[in-house]
């Protein structure tokens, strides 16, 4: 049966008007996405504006305590049982998170942890660069002694102190590399250098990089550290130093060397210390389940604080 021209205009309208409400359904749900994606881009960034600014203050707050501990009266010596080495317990701070307090209701859970160690406490691989691009002999004495402590095998010393020179050497000079690797700026980075993840997560907690020469304070080094740094010393010995300097920390040369008297005081000054100059802060910002960790390392010097390095680190808080 054949169709009228009225019926067919009529289909052909119901038609244009199912195509133009498909139209106008689908640039609606557009404008509604770009709209959701616009606002959760705006709350990401003030999340990110906001954290940025609170982890700046636990760094600020961790400068106020080691100026503090600077100042002329105090002594002369860092040790574990100052206010610095307190670790801040987390914190919620998610009433400080929104400017009008009639929103605060809103504002997501914050919570913020730190804390300060003393980056003196672990070896220093840049003591491994000697001159005439060589190892230094009696540092590299001290990092072979150190994987010896931690079960590590003895090559990993050689490799991180041949990577160092390597690293940090004078292009054009006798004896430096015409291709030098890149020059780690974090222990992790000494992967670079051959070392393998299971040596380098024994060896992490023990050793550190700050790019000038430094002692191990012998008040807040671990016992291996200490083993290591000073000749003919084990380990028992070590903790032997450690419970002592729970009680009385050493303050002078002539501490230490009441408890180690077969040790020579050049033997001692070379490797140890009981002051510390370069130090760890530690800010961590839980929210919700997204948690924000900044590592700083700073470097008191007198009054000041400098900043020498910073990093962020994301992770979702997966043991919450």
């Amino acid at each position: 049966m054949k169709q009228s021209p009225h019926a067919r205009q009529r289909g052909a309208a119901l038609l244009l008007a199912m195509i133009i409400v498909t139209l106008v359904a689908t640039l609606a749900v557009s404008m509604v996405w770009q709209q959701w994606r616009a606002v959760q881009t705006e709350t990401a960034e003030r999340s990110r504006s906001q954290s940025a600014w609170i982890l700046l203050g636990a760094l600020d707050w961790a400068g106020l305590i080691l100026k503090e501990d600077a100042r002329p009266s105090a002594d002369k010596v860092d040790h574990l049982g100052e206010p610095w080495a307190v670790p801040l317990a987390e914190a919620r701070l998610s009433t400080f998170l929104a400017a009008d307090k009639d929103n605060t209701d809103d504002a997501p859970e914050a919570f913020l942890s730190g804390s300060i160690t003393d980056a003196q406490s672990r070896f220093n691989i840049y003591n491994l660069i000697g001159s005439g691009n060589k190892p230094s002999v009696p540092d590299l004495e001290i990092m072979r002694r150190l994987c010896e402590n931690l079960n590590v095998t003895a090559t990993v010393a050689d490799l991180v102190a041949n990577g160092m020179v390597a690293a940090y050497s004078t292009a054009g000079t006798p004896g430096a590399p015409a291709d030098p690797p890149l020059r780690p700026v974090r222990v992790s980075q000494l992967a670079w250098f051959g070392v393998d993840a299971q040596a380098l997560q024994r060896l992490e907690p023990y050793i550190t990089l700050i790019q000038e020469r430094t002692t191990v304070n012998i008040n807040t080094a671990a016992r291996e550290v200490i083993a290591a740094a000073l000749p003919g010393l084990n380990v028992g010995d070590a903790e032997r130093l450690v419970q002592y300097r729970q009680r009385t920390p050493f303050k002078k040369l002539q501490d230490i060397m009441t408890q180690l008297p077969a040790l020579k005081s050049s033997d001692i000054e070379s490797s140890v210390n009981w002051t510390s100059s370069y130090f760890e802060v530690r800010g961590r910002l839980r929210l919700s389940d997204r948690v924000l960790e900044q590592r700083s390392l700073v470097k008191r010097s007198a009054r000041t604080i400098d900043v020498l390095s910073s990093e962020r680190v994301s992770s979702n808080d997966g043991g919450r």
